[in-house]
């Protein structure tokens, strides 16, 4: 009786595309830099392929993790790592985005970790992202929502302010247990529909004024480099 050959599962040209960009990203990377590594998928081929460097050349780097997923990764990644109470000064920072406009600000959270990304990326003298080019529109909040951190305790109140501003508010809440999903720092996230968003910044800045509201995930004029991963190969975008 003859045996099944199984085929091998077919990558997505996301998938490489992503791979790519994170390899372009690590050659900015040098001997003794201290660099803050990124959260989510794109932001995990970075950390692998840095780990490839420290075993295969030698690669001497201190990372900064921006949540315990990339912290864990890291760690079996065989990257040694630090914290900003050591190097509040980082070289570079590396990370995803889940959306980017042609002036390179962007929304970013969707794995819950914008707070601590958006202390690592300003702590960074160059901020580089990598993503595939699906996340590059013309307005930010076309179709994708703005996370934002929140206090506990400020939930009801913060979430009726945010409605102010014209948003409409959805707590988000775990697929593997009862409640909210909650961050690395204790706190909840808001994710909000503005829509296609006209002035940013502006918004960035209404919002960060709402008593507990610790974070939002509007990345204004942080990003130095961009590099966009394509089917046939890679965008590079700078500011």
């Amino acid at each position: 009786m003859g045996k099944w050959k199984l085929r091998p599962e077919k990558v997505s040209w996301r998938e490489e595309a992503k791979k790519r960009v994170a390899l372009e990203a690590v050659k900015h990377l040098q001997d003794d830099f201290i660099v803050g590594l990124g959260s989510g998928s794109t932001a995990a081929h970075v950390i692998q392929e840095i780990g490839r460097q420290i075993l295969k050349a030698g690669l001497r780097v201190l990372g900064v993790p921006t949540s315990s997923q990339a912290m864990m990764l890291a760690v079996r990644s065989g990257i040694p790592l630090t914290t900003l109470d050591e190097y509040p000064s980082l070289d570079l920072a590396i990370d995803g985005a889940d959306q980017i406009d042609k002036k390179l600000d962007m929304i970013k959270g969707g794995g819950g970790a914008m707070t601590r990304e958006k202390i690592v990326a300003s702590a960074a003298k160059q901020f580089i992202i990598v993503a595939d080019e699906t996340k590059l529109v013309d307005k930010l909040g076309t179709n994708c929502r703005v996370p934002v951190e929140v206090l506990p305790f400020a939930l009801a109140t913060a979430t009726a302010s945010i409605k102010e501003l014209g948003g409409k508010p959805l707590l988000r809440e775990s697929g593997r247990k009862v409640g909210a999903v909650v961050t690395d720092n204790g706190n909840y996230i808001v994710d909000i529909d503005f829509g296609p968003m006209k002035d940013t910044e502006e918004l960035n800045r209404r919002l960060k004024l709402i008593p507990g509201v610790v974070e939002t995930g509007l990345f204004i004029k942080m990003a130095d480099i961009v590099y966009l991963g394509k089917p046939d190969g890679i965008i590079r975008l700078e500011r």
